[in-house]
């Protein structure tokens, strides 16, 4: 699986609106699965042609929608054969939504949502958005391809765990791929934390992911933090030699390009990852014996 480049100018637009996209999508299955542990029930999974949603069921069928990359629409499927699709293409938030929600009509579905877009500065509802209007195929196309190469090293790296660990999926809040394995300890209580914070932090982690860019870091990287973050690790030695503590997020980052050009691409995202691991876990005090697969 090739790691291509990812340039910044013709990505960055059609990210913030593919963001907004997915957020969608995001929120109505928000609306119609019950909530599990850290809200693992809303992130997207990573399939072959692209992100879809877990099934969701309404009334007597269930449904389940798909940010097709390969042939570039959003796919909705459901139960009792029936099908629509939404086109991939540059157009507002705004005129996307109504095209989602209009599908869903066609189909008898009808959810209720919150328009708001979350962990977003500035945001602006789905329905009054026609600032973000970009979408490039081919931008969308490496974006997936990278996706695909990173996600079995991803799952190598989970499966050498064996307590509780999240799967590798995508989070359409902070538009990311992650993965997030546990102490089964509690975590000490964040005061004045909200909802989503309280729940995804309500036990020690230590998460690893990809971001496609965006905020502080507006280049694709790769992260891992420990929450809580145990005393010493933002001066632990980790590799790849690129790798480096960011202040300002509170993580250890790798940046994609540093992975791409790499020999071995995958040999250093695995070094980053179980290296950020060992050195979190080992200072936070995890009983690794029990908490990993020996080889």
């Amino acid at each position: 699986m090739p790691w291509p480049p990812l340039p910044l100018a013709p990505w960055r637009d059609t990210r913030d609106t593919l963001h907004m996209w997915t957020q969608i999508a995001g929120k109505i299955c928000l609306a119609l699965t019950p909530r599990v542990n850290h809200f693992w029930n809303v992130a997207l999974r990573i399939a072959p042609r692209g992100l879809e949603t877990p099934s969701m069921p309404h009334d007597h069928r269930t449904f389940a929608m798909t940010f097709d990359f390969v042939a570039h629409e959003l796919v909705i499927l459901v139960s009792d054969g029936s099908r629509r699709t939404v086109p991939l293409q540059p157009q507002t938030v705004a005129d996307f939504y109504v095209g989602v929600m209009g599908a869903l009509d066609e189909l008898g579905i009808h959810p209720h949502i919150w328009t708001m877009p979350v962990e977003v500065v500035e945001p602006i509802r789905f329905e009054r958005d026609t600032t973000h209007r970009s979408y490039d195929r081919e931008a969308v196309q490496r974006f997936w391809e990278i996706v695909l190469a990173m996600k079995p090293v991803l799952d190598g790296f989970r499966a050498e765990f064996i307590g509780k660990s999240s799967p590798v999926h995508f989070f359409w809040g902070s538009f990311d791929v992650a993965v997030t394995r546990f102490s089964g300890r509690r975590a000490p209580e964040r005061p004045g934390a909200d909802t989503i914070t309280r729940e995804s932090y309500s036990h020690e982690v230590i998460s690893h992911g990809w971001w496609p860019g965006g905020g502080p870091v507006d280049e694709p990287a790769f992260y891992a933090y420990a929450a809580p973050e145990p005393e010493g690790f933002m001066t632990a030695r980790v590799g790849p030699n690129a790798a480096f503590y960011s202040p300002e997020l509170g993580e250890f980052l790798l940046k994609y390009e540093d992975v791409r050009r790499a020999r071995s691409p995958k040999a250093a995202l695995v070094e980053f990852l179980r290296s950020t691991y060992e050195a979190a876990a080992t200072l936070g005090h995890w009983n690794r014996p029990e908490l990993e697969r020996v080889p």
